[in-house]
């Protein structure tokens, strides 16, 4: 898109993100800070850096993007408050840090329902279309437009020493936050809350017997695998939904143009980037975690599907008495939306769990 194109469209349009220089024929550059609790090199911040380098060269640097990782502007937690209120125009948002603050979005989090990671991100973005207290949760409590629904990929449980059996599970102490605590505590392991930054340490000084809710990417690139080098696919399915959203006053003072730009870029997040972004980075950190150490399991059928009994319909029922009701919606119409969704999409989708890559490589 040329410059002009954006000198000529509307430079009245202005709000809080937004920042007038001196009177100028052009307009001016639209300055956003980008605000993430975890590293660059975590996994929705593959797609995340993506979308920011799209949308500053799409736009020919008439949108000029800040960036802050690891929690450098704020602390996690705090990411959906600075959102809300402004203080950062675009952040990622784990709803499992925010459990009072999103008791809808919470319907979208469970395991052993689905199989793939790319399904997931488009049962999220059907749902959320359709729904219209999820969307109301953030466009009119929280004052944000989702820009786009991303996910951590999958989540192996990772642990310290082998195990033979789900069975071997219990009694361990393994970090978890979230449904994952939920899946945790179902397996007879003791979850203990603790937040990414200080998992390393906690596995080193044999704080933890291990780390579930981590997803794969992330817990390589965070080297977790240094004192936890057993990978197990449980069969849980994809983990956590997240979302990259922007403040609302923000997105909608924007050009028209600018706003046009970055919708078509979130067209091609959900027409097949995700995946294709994804299958490379999951190939790559699958071959390092070898090369550094990591045995890749999967458990049997049986025990796979033990598990399951022990989470499913337990956790989503735990969410139909407590937090959609609580909320006052209609949980079971939004649980049979997402049953709709995974019928159309889960089948089809083709994005591959690490144990899968490993063993076809």
């Amino acid at each position: 898109m040329k410059r002009r194109t954006f000198i000529t469209s509307g430079a009245a349009a202005a709000s809080g993100a937004l920042v007038m220089g001196a009177p100028s024929l052009a307009r001016a550059a639209t300055s956003l800070k980008f605000d993430s609790y975890v590293s660059e090199t975590a996994g929705p911040s593959w797609i995340d850096r993506w979308y920011l380098d799209e949308l500053e060269k799409r736009t020919e640097g008439e949108v000029n993007i800040r960036r802050y990782w690891s929690g450098s502007l704020n602390k996690v937690g705090e990411h959906l408050a600075a959102s809300r209120d402004g203080t950062s125009e675009m952040t990622l948002i784990s709803p499992g840090y925010y459990q009072a603050e999103l008791p809808v979005t919470r319907g979208l989090e469970w395991y052993f329902r689905m199989n793939r990671a790319d399904a997931l991100q488009q049962v999220c973005r059907d749902v959320y279309e359709q729904f219209d207290p999820l969307r109301a949760e953030w466009e009119d409590r929280h004052r944000s437009k989702v820009l786009y629904w991303t996910n951590w990929n999958y989540a192996p449980m990772i642990l310290r020493e082998p195990i033979n059996s789900i069975e071997d599970i219990k009694g361990k102490r393994i970090r978890a936050y979230g449904v994952s605590a939920d899946v945790v505590e179902a397996l007879g392991g003791t979850a203990i809350p603790m937040a990414a930054p200080e998992v390393y340490q906690a596995l080193e000084r044999g704080i933890l017997d291990g780390v579930y809710g981590f997803d794969f990417v992330t817990a390589i690139a965070y080297k977790l695998h240094e004192t936890a080098p057993e990978f197990y696919d449980i069969g849980d399915g994809p983990h956590a939904p997240a979302t990259t959203i922007m403040n609302k006053q923000v997105y909608d003072g924007l050009p028209g143009d600018v706003r046009k730009v970055s919708d078509g870029i979130v067209d091609e997040i959900y027409g097949g980037k995700f995946s294709a972004i994804y299958e490379e980075i999951l190939a790559k950190y699958v071959k390092i975690a070898e090369a550094e150490g990591v045995t890749l399991h999967t458990i049997p059928d049986d025990q796979k599907a033990l598990a399951r009994e022990l989470v499913q319909p337990a956790q989503v029922n735990a969410w139909l008495d407590g937090p959609a009701k609580q909320a006052g919606i209609d949980g079971e119409k939004m649980q049979s939306l997402i049953d709709d969704a995974i019928a159309k999409y889960d089948a089809k989708a083709t994005l591959k769990r690490p144990y899968e890559i490993s063993q076809a490589s």
